[in-house]
């Protein structure tokens, strides 16, 4: 069995409403980098509201998110905009929000208000702006390479508008920047790319962190 994903795959024959529940997913997708600005912001007050502490709402609502795709898996649901494939297999959206959930947990955080997502903010937003960027590089047929250098400049631009907005520390844009694109490449079926474009540059920040 090929578990690999043509490079150039036109999902949009694939997904869930055609053309427009495709692009509900690529607007759904890019809205998430509203997420990290929303936790540094606010996150105390959404907490409390179920008297929790911000880290502890994350968490649970990754708990909750594992639970709701294990009953969507079982029952072989698809909504718009998910892809005939993911009726039977962890999907897109649970890899990006289970992903997103462990960069807030675990992620160092600095400083306070959105400084405080010197690190969170461009990991998650390197997933939101630059995984539909090169998709649709792809589907243009216009080929990897042009895919990698669009996505190599978007994910420069947003790392080191972190270093001038929210005090990234300028190293570490340089150097986990292309990470949120390395994250792109693997294609294949048992983890998405919503996942790995965010693993990479955390799991390298982590080691970073450590070491240093």
């Amino acid at each position: 069995m090929n578990d690999e994903i043509p490079v150039d795959i036109d999902h949009i024959q694939h997904s869930v409403g055609g053309a427009g529940g495709h692009w509900f997913r690529r607007i759904t997708h890019v809205s998430m980098f509203l997420i990290p600005l929303v936790y540094h912001l606010y996150g105390i007050e959404i907490a409390n509201i179920v008297n929790l502490e911000p880290r502890d709402f994350v968490i649970a609502v990754g708990i909750a998110f594992v639970i709701i795709e294990a009953i969507r898996i079982n029952f072989g649901i698809i909504i718009v905009g998910q892809r005939e494939y993911e009726a039977n297999q962890v999907s897109a959206l649970a890899w990006g929000a289970i992903a997103v959930c462990l960069t807030l947990i675990i992620a160092p955080q600095e400083g306070e208000g959105l400084e405080a997502g010197k690190f969170t903010i461009p990991i998650i937003c390197g997933l939101t702006f630059v995984d539909p960027l090169m998709g649709e590089v792809k589907r243009a047929k216009m080929g990897m390479k042009k895919a990698i250098v669009a996505g190599m400049v978007v994910s420069y631009i947003i790392w080191l508008g972190c270093y001038v907005l929210f005090s990234t520390p300028i190293l570490y844009a340089i150097v986990l920047a292309p990470f949120t694109v390395l994250g792109e490449i693997p294609r294949v079926k048992w983890i998405d790319d919503n996942a790995t474009m965010i693993l990479f540059p955390l799991i390298l920040l982590l080691i970073i962190k450590a070491i240093v």
